[in-house]
């Protein structure tokens, strides 16, 4: 398994991992939130733009790869108290099979090489993958409700974990 992280002036991979970005979230979220409020989301958070500008604020976005093929993404970014873990992702045809499990440790790798020692992350309240979240030992620790704009509101669980 493979973690290519992309930079701020690779103009194409951004473009091209927020088509494949898209895709991913609008199959595990279009059920869960709607489209509509699922293909604004996307605009707000997965445009080529928006991960740009994520990038250039500090997150580190990485295409997770197996075998050449681009398998899911990850991003996260350096927050006071501990890592915050904003995009975890992998493709449908690839999950239950261990990657997510290498995926979280390439996380906490990174949380321990930043000097951190905690890991947080939102998950929407109805979303199966709480559930792998609550297998890796993260724990709710707060619940949210989240006014994102245009008459929208996330309702998640904020999940932490000490490492």
């Amino acid at each position: 398994m493979n973690f290519v992280k992309i930079k701020c002036d690779d103009l194409k991979t951004i473009e091209e991992l927020s088509v494949f970005a898209g895709a991913i979230v609008k199959e595990a979220f279009d059920p869960l939130i709607g489209e509509e409020q699922n293909d604004y989301m996307i605009n707000m958070f997965q445009s080529k733009d928006s991960i740009r500008d994520q990038i250039m604020h500090g997150y580190l976005y990485y295409i997770v790869y197996e075998n050449n093929k681009r398998i899911g993404f990850l991003a996260f970014y350096d927050k006071a108290d501990g890592l915050y873990l904003s995009k975890f992702y992998l493709k449908k045809e690839y999950r239950g099979k261990g990657y997510s499990r290498r995926m979280f440790e390439f996380v906490c790798e990174n949380a321990r090489a930043h000097g951190f020692n905690e890991i947080t992350l939102n998950v929407n309240r109805n979303n199966p993958a709480k559930l792998i979240y609550e297998k890796f030992g993260m724990k709710v620790i707060i619940e949210e409700k989240n006014d994102i704009g245009n008459g929208f509101f996330m309702g998640d669980y904020v999940y932490g974990i000490q490492i």
